[in-house]
Formats: structure tokens, sequence, C-alpha cells
């Protein structure tokens, strides 16, 4: 692969790139970059953690090491829900459902290193960095940085502030060129790209992909079950969710499902090579097939695709690819009680 092709496979589907010109130095100078992903392990993931699989995908195609951070001391910092006992729990169901869902949409797992947070975050190293940042940074900056990701509530607590303090040095320890996230993160990437020279540390590259709507419009959250599909919901389950999903006829505006389609559905299909396929009765225009996205979208805004027909068929596509994931989870009830005790009875 060149590095343009490597390059137009980064940019792929991405929504920002700070910056762009400091990623093509890059590809050209660095042969194996080292690119991190961080996920708190609060929630039980769900299909918006597809869009960046897909991304985590495109690292591992264009040559990169990819670092998967599970960051069980962000997780603590910003929710008390959350004790460190019960997060070695969701480290590890995170570590081992994330993992099989990489495998599902094709991504070379030996390319991808989980680590734990507190592996290293609690060294004597990271601490003085901590310090050091800190001692370089204000609570009305720390806590502009982390308002699109922390929940600070009225009675802010001081976890809350630490917050991007930790994102920024995990890019240092991490030892990545890049970092990864979604555009909620932007204000954390915006703080890290500024405040690492101040103690002595090289700025990082931020990349960005969009974020998926929630079923009913809004984020889609792991912490809100009504909001989401959960990568081990079975069929019925999705098709009930997908169905009353919003998804107006015609419209683009905060439609999950047109989102889901792009990011996810139709760059599979594209990869490899396939055709997304709706059927539907003859009298409403028989079967059709799309190979891009563009095509699909034309039709769904000129409303030549209906909702109902899209929705039917994004579900037997949904369910053909989390079946590894589920099969890969099987068994593994004792765990998942242990991760999400408050889930045991639902």
């Amino acid at each position: 692969m060149t590095i343009e092709e490597k390059l137009n496979l980064i940019k792929r589907n991405t929504e920002e790139i700070l910056t762009e010109d400091e990623l093509a130095e890059l590809l050209k100078t660095k042969t194996e970059p080292v690119v991190y992903l961080g996920y708190a392990p609060t929630g039980r993931p769900h299909i918006g953690y597809m869009i960046p699989a897909m991304k985590i995908k495109d690292f591992v195609n264009a040559g990169f090491k990819v670092k998967i951070l599970l960051a069980d001391i962000h997780a603590h910092l910003d929710n008390l829900k959350s004790p460190l006992e019960l997060l070695a729990k969701r480290v590890e169901f995170y570590k081992q459902e994330l993992s099989a869902l990489y495998e599902a949409i094709g991504a070379d797992i030996s390319k991808i290193e989980f680590i734990k947070g507190s592996d290293y975050q609690l060294s004597k190293e990271y601490s003085l960095d901590m310090y050091r940042l800190a001692a370089q940074t204000s609570a009305e900056r720390a806590k502009h940085a982390a308002a699109e990701v922390v929940k600070f509530g009225d009675a802010p607590k001081l976890g809350g502030f630490l917050y991007p303090l930790l994102q920024t040095l995990d890019e240092e320890h991490l030892g990545a060129d890049i970092q990864y996230g979604g555009v909620d993160q932007r204000k954390i990437f915006g703080f890290a790209r500024e405040s690492h020279p101040k103690i002595g540390q090289q700025k990082r590259i931020e990349i960005m992909t969009p974020m998926l709507p929630g079923i009913s419009g809004g984020k889609m959250s792991a912490s809100e079950a009504g909001s989401k599909i959960d990568l081990l919901d079975g069929e019925a389950e999705i098709a009930a969710k997908i169905k009353k999903a919003y998804c107006p006829e015609g419209e683009l505006a905060d439609n999950g499902i047109m989102v889901f389609m792009k990011y996810v559905i139709m760059a599979l299909k594209e990869d490899k090579g396939e055709k997304f396929s709706v059927e539907r009765p003859a009298k409403f225009g028989g079967n059709v097939e799309y190979g891009n996205y563009a095509d699909l979208e034309k039709d769904f805004v000129d409303k030549k695709l209906h909702p109902e027909d899209l929705k039917k068929a994004l579900v037997r596509e949904l369910v053909k690819i989390l079946a590894p994931v589920r099969e890969a989870l099987e068994g593994k009830e004792d765990l998942i009680k242990e991760a999400y005790p408050e889930m045991a009875n639902s």
C-alpha cells in the first residue's frame, strides 16, 4: 500500500483530523505508527462502537500498531458507581467483546493490543507528569476540555477535572503518534495538543469520526439502555429496536439508521466487494441492490427506498455481523453478571 493509499484509507469517513499535514508527514517518516483509542469501561458496548471498530480496521490495514486503552481509572473518576473492583471485571468483558467485534468485521486482531489503564497510570513517572500538567492547568480550562465527556453535575467532583489531564498523558505514556476517538472528544484533543509542549512533550495527531445517534435521536449512550442496541442483543431484540428507530422518510438529519449504513454497513460491503440487498414486493419496486452508500442515500432522499424496507434489510445484515460476537461470549454469563450485577435480573 502506497503512502497516498494509506492516507486515503485513514481519512475515509473521518470528520476531523488535527492535522492532515502532520498525518501525511508521519506516514512518510514512520513504518509502523502507533494509534490509540481509549474506552472508559462503564456501560456495555453497543452498535455505536462499530463506527470506531471500522476505523480501527482501517488503521490495521494501513500498517499501524493499534492500542486499545481500557481506562478503568478514567471510568472511576467519572462515575462513583464504578468502583475499581467492579471495573476489573468490566475491563475483561470489554477486552473479550471488543476482540470478538474486531474479528467479526475482519480486522487482524494480532495487530491490536489491549492495555488496562491502572497497569501504567499508577507509576511514579505518570504521577509526576500528572502533577506537572496540573500545575500548568486552570480548573476552568480542565472543565471546559472535559465538558462533552464528563458528567460534572451541580457539585463537580475533582476527578472530572483530572480526566482530560490523564487522557493527554496517555498519548505520551502509551507511545502513541495518534489518538483516535469520536467528535465528542474534540475539546480534550485540543487541550492535549496545547498541553504537551507545556511539559516538554510533543503534541500528537488527533483523528475523529462521527458519533452514532441514539435510536430515538440524540447521542447513543452505553449507560442509557433505551438509546442503544447492545452488541449481544438477539435477532428479536435487534428487529424490535430497529423497527422503532428514528428514520423519517427522505430525511437525513439525526437519522441514526442512515449514519450506521454509511459508516458501517456500506463500508463493510465496499471492502468485501459485496452489495447490500433490500427485499421488497414487486408492487413496491421489487428487490434492489446497492454497491455504495451514495446510491443508497440518493434513493432514500428521493423516497425511492422506504425506511421500513431499509430497516428490514439492515436487521438481516446486523444479525449476521454480530453472530460471532454473541458466540464468543456464550458461556461467559458469570463474567457478564460480575461486570454488570445491576443487569443480572433485567
